[in-house]
């Protein structure tokens, strides 16, 4: 330190929050680090009562979903049921 010096040192930058790279129904989407199945659900709006969840080629329960944290490069496939009839 510099005597007589009363230089601050410049703020550290804000946090940013990382993110990472799944592919979604082969398509490429970007979640936050830390994101669990439930989030992806919930940031794509579906309804988790009508859609079926596939992550890296291994079927998942909806009890699963909360805990099964996703990593960059998952592959997760969604499905969606659809009423209907004549």
């Amino acid at each position: 330190m510099i005597a007589g010096s009363d230089l601050a040192l410049p703020a550290p930058p804000p946090e940013q929050e990382s993110h990472l790279k799944v592919i979604v129904n082969g398509q490429d989407r970007e979640v936050a680090d830390g994101a669990a199945i439930i989030d992806l659900i919930r940031l794509l709006d579906l309804k988790p009562e009508r859609v079926a969840v596939e992550l890296n080629r291994k079927i998942l329960r909806r009890i699963e979903w909360p805990d099964a944290t996703l990593n960059d490069g998952d592959r997760v496939e969604i499905v969606h049921f659809v009423g209907g009839g004549c």
